[in-house]
């Protein structure tokens, strides 16, 4: 073989054929691989039988239809859901992430229909999921909120505020967290930013409201929308905060966070030194500490914009964005905008409006009381708020609804005042109210002078509107005396809070009250004689009210009886309270009203409850003098067993100490007890029967219940077993 031969062989070109398979590499790398199915027989068994709707569709079915361009597919997928998960709630545990995400996604839906029916899937969904399983999704659903509230689209933004409603009702905790947000959402619902050519140099934006004439419905009406959701997450945040007031009488409330423990005194022991009584540690109360150190909380490392409202920068930053545009909605809904010649005489829609404003600045306002005296929230905000309140707002007050007067039905006014009725469930004495307690939490015993001309109009509203209460509910009752309270603390002396209380003791002699008014009056009194009673003899000036308004509470408790045992309740109390402190009218009409408090047959004592009863045995200690009369009252409630018998040896041991045998080293009471009125109290109540009862029972001969044996001429009154053992403890006291 020749060389060129053999270099042909080994350089050989391979020749390529149509229609054959190239040959492989020798240095071809091997990429076949072999793959073997991992089957699940069960979980393929369990997506056959997950529970359909009566269009044969799941739960995946319904939620991959949701993402379907047709909005009468999303449609038809929101109610098949709904209707699956009322038939099979179970589904919902199974799937909470999913159908939350789902649903929350169509809050900005461009259809109308597929928005409202996404609405009432979650008002289903709030009544069957509760807070914290819905909490780790919560986020998510806060951000499609946003998203929808600040949508370019109207009708997107009106039905978000749909979906705040059923969020505020079900998850109120969870939507108040993320306040910051939302409230920016809120302002930007009725205003838009403009750069202000005075704040440019600070680099600020103000605020001014905006009108769109997209919307189907009135820019009033808008707002009115927008501030009413406002109003009820600004009532969310105040009632999710621990340390706030109510509104009315807020001092009177004891703190939740004291812990009182009680304990059980025996006097005996006591009088023995065999029991010692540690006064501060029993009462479970703390010292009030006035210094302004505060311990590091573990809200204090976050930052400020996580803490939302309970940081006092932010409350600041949200009240100077919101109130200058609730003064604005104020404008265009005052009387001088809409019918100058009617004065202060308001539409329905302008009252509606004007009170949703004031609601929101007093809520505001109690949120500025969380804070510490720091920051001097109230000077803040007087001087920088009240000269635009006093102009805008008390320009006409009091104000007044118009009514409008049908065709149909015409009937004579005889005046305004007549016409002035509420219609469409709207309160415009609230209005006033609010306005009123507004104004008043920003005046002072200091600034007396300045305020005098406003504060005498209020003075006067609320003087005329007690007068004139017969037909006031609770709440309106509640916002007249905390206003009531508020003006007799700027003005303390006689001249000016008189006047107020003979106001309220008007409204108090009113018949028929609700039990809720009644309870509120009794408790505004009760707060003012105890303030009353704290000053010192030589400044104290006893209210000529307030001592009659004492002096009818005996008879009014021997009147009411059982017929409401919560007041009667409330009434001994606030007696109990007065007759410690030795009011002398009190205690001169319950010694006149005592026989009938006492009566064993009618009588109060006889009626209510024990405890009740335990503390009108107790007001017997403090009784100026105990006739026999009384006394004879007092054994036949200790014999018929309407009380406990331990109770009954309770009024023993206190006519023990009011008598002469108790042993006092003083003269104490002087002749409150007479010795042979004490010991015929303690002979009948020991026989068991008053003198009339005996000699009824020694004329009856032949009765089942008196036995006389042959051996002795005594007949034995036969008893049953509860009254001997009850007899048998009251004679073992005496």
């Amino acid at each position: 073989m020749t060389k060129k031969r053999k270099r042909q062989e080994d350089f050989q070109k391979v020749k390529l054929k149509v229609g054959k398979k190239k040959p492989k590499l020798e240095n071809a790398t091997d990429t076949t691989f072999k793959t073997k199915a991992i089957h699940i027989p069960e979980q393929l068994k369990e997506d056959g039988v997950l529970p359909t709707q009566n269009r044969k569709l799941n739960i995946k079915d319904l939620l991959s239809q949701m993402h379907h361009y047709s909005p009468g597919v999303k449609h038809n997928a929101l109610l098949g859901l709904k209707e699956l998960l009322s038939q099979y709630p179970f589904v919902i545990d199974a799937h909470l992430s999913s159908i939350i995400s789902e649903v929350a996604a169509v809050f900005t839906d461009k259809d109308s229909s597929v928005r409202g029916a996404a609405v009432h899937l979650l008002q289903f969904l709030a009544s069957k999921i509760r807070a914290e399983q819905i909490a780790p999704f919560f986020p998510l659903v806060s951000a499609h909120l946003s998203s929808a509230m600040t949508h370019i689209s109207e009708g997107i933004q009106e039905d978000s505020l749909k979906v705040l409603d059923v969020l505020l009702e079900a998850y109120p905790a969870l939507l108040t967290d993320r306040s910051v947000i939302l409230l920016k959402n809120f302002v930007e619902l009725i205003s838009h930013q403009q750069l202000s050519k005075r704040l440019k140099s600070r680099d600020k934006l103000s605020w001014m409201l905006s009108v769109s004439p997209n919307r189907r419905v009135t820019s009033q009406q808008w707002r009115l929308n927008v501030l009413t959701r406002l109003k009820k997450f600004l009532q969310a945040v105040v009632d999710g905060s621990s340390d706030t007031e109510d509104e009315g009488l807020q001092e009177q409330k004891d703190n939740s966070n004291s812990v009182r423990n009680p304990i059980c005194i025996s006097w005996k022991l006591h009088a023995n030194n065999q029991q010692h009584i540690q006064l501060f540690e029993s009462g479970g109360l703390r010292p009030k500490i006035n210094s302004s150190f505060r311990l590091r909380s573990l809200t204090s490392v976050m930052d400020s914009a996580e803490k939302g409202l309970s940081s006092a920068e932010n409350l600041k930053g949200f009240i100077e964005i919101i109130i200058p545009l609730l003064i604005e909605c104020w404008i265009e809904a005052s009387p001088a905008q809409s019918a100058p010649i009617l004065g202060n005489l308001l539409e329905s829609e302008s009252q509606q409006l004007m009170q949703q404003v004031l609601s929101i600045i007093h809520l505001l306002w109690k949120l500025t009381k969380r804070h510490d005296e720091t920051y001097k929230m109230e000077l803040w905000l007087r001087m920088n708020y009240l000269v635009d309140f006093k102009h805008h707002f008390m320009r006409h007050f009091p104000y007044s609804l118009q009514d409008t007067v049908k065709h149909k039905k015409k009937e004579p006014c005889k005046s305004n005042r007549n016409c002035m009725k509420s219609s469409n469930n709207i309160d415009h004495l609230l209005l006033n109210l609010t306005l009123c307690d507004i104004m008043v939490s920003l005046a002072s015993t200091s600034t007396l002078q300045t305020d005098s001309g406003w504060l005498d109009m209020i003075r006067k509203f609320v003087t005329d509107t007690l007068q004139d209460g017969s037909k006031l509910n609770s709440k309106q009752v509640n916002r007249l005396l905390g206003v009531t309270w508020r003006l007799m603390q700027i003005q303390q002396n006689k001249v000016a809070t008189e006047p107020l209380i003979k106001a309220v003791y008007t409204l108090y002699q009113q018949r028929n009250l609700l039990f809720p008014v009644r309870t509120l009056l009794l408790k505004f009194f009760s707060r003012v004689y105890q303030k009353e009673d704290l000053r010192t003899q030589r400044i104290r000036s006893r209210s000529k009210v307030l001592s009659r308004w004492l002096a009818g509470l005996p008879q009014q408790l021997a009147l009411l009886g059982l017929r409401n045992p919560e007041l009667s309740n409330q009434l001994i109390d606030i007696i109990h309270s007065a007759a410690s402190r030795s009011n002398k009218e009190l205690l001169q009409s319950l010694q006149a009203t005592a026989a009938r408090i006492y009566d064993p047959l009618e009588g109060t004592l006889v009626m209510l409850p024990a405890e009740a009863q335990r503390r009108l045995v107790q007001l017997v200690y403090f009784l100026p003098c105990l006739p026999a009369s009384l006394l004879a009252c007092l054994s036949r409630c200790c014999i018929m067993g309407r009380m406990s018998s331990d109770l009954a040896a309770t009024l023993i041991g206190i006519l023990h100490m009011r008598s002469s045998f108790a042993g006092w080293k003083c003269q104490v009471q002087d002749n409150s007890v007479n010795d042979v009125d004490y010991f015929s109290f303690l002979f009948s109540t020991l026989i068991g029967f008053s003198r009339e009862e005996l000699t009824s029972l020694q004329g009856i001969r032949g009765k089942p219940h008196i036995s006389q044996t042959q051996l002795s001429p005594i007949r034995l009154y036969l008893t049953d077993l509860d009254q001997f053992l009850h007899h048998w403890a009251v004679t073992e006291v005496i």
